[in-house]
């Protein structure tokens, strides 16, 4: 079973009919990302809806700028006043918040997923990752996975992976 057709059988969610094609391509081009493939057909299948999900058919733009945000001003956050340091962000000299966000505008774009589950824009079969200011960890070893663990729905894949995506995956070693 997929993940949204887990999702849709545990009769815990409610799943909205899934997004078509022009809803996700619409989404990418107002919010200048692209859905990783698993990501796409995860809504596609259906959408769930609900607290902690994204309503990606709302009226709310802000909310959803918000959470797609999220992960970049946590960061950020910590840098100001956690005194968090990425090592790839080179010395702690000058503007660190300038040099911090900087070096995040090239980080791959995380899409939100339900409440800090993230997965990253266009990179296919990605680890689910959580996400919580400079807090990264993995909740999945994919989607699929993730359903699993995240809902206890079905049984876990017993496998270990680790996240690939630049920046972030660090953050979660």
């Amino acid at each position: 079973m997929t993940a949204a057709e887990l999702l849709a059988a545990s009769g815990r969610f409610t799943i909205a009919p899934g997004l078509t094609d022009r809803e996700l391509t619409d989404l990418e081009a107002e919010f200048a990302f692209t859905f990783a493939p698993d990501h796409r057909e995860f809504l596609a299948a259906g959408m769930p809806t609900g607290i902690g999900w994204p309503d990606w058919r709302g009226r709310d733009r802000a909310a959803l700028r918000a959470a797609l945000t999220a992960p970049v001003e946590g960061v950020l956050f910590d840098v100001a006043e956690n005194d968090f340091w990425y090592e790839g962000w080179g010395a702690r000299v000058g503007d660190r918040l300038a040099i911090a966000r900087a070096g995040l505008m090239i980080a791959p774009r995380m899409i939100p997923l339900y409440a800090h589950r993230y997965l990253p824009a266009a990179i296919p079969g990605h680890p689910v990752l959580s996400i919580y200011q400079s807090d990264v960890l993995c909740y999945g070893a994919d989607l699929d996975d993730w359903v699993h663990r995240e809902f206890g729905l079905g049984r876990p894949a017993n496998r270990r992976v680790r996240p690939t995506v630049p920046f972030w995956s660090a953050l979660a070693s």
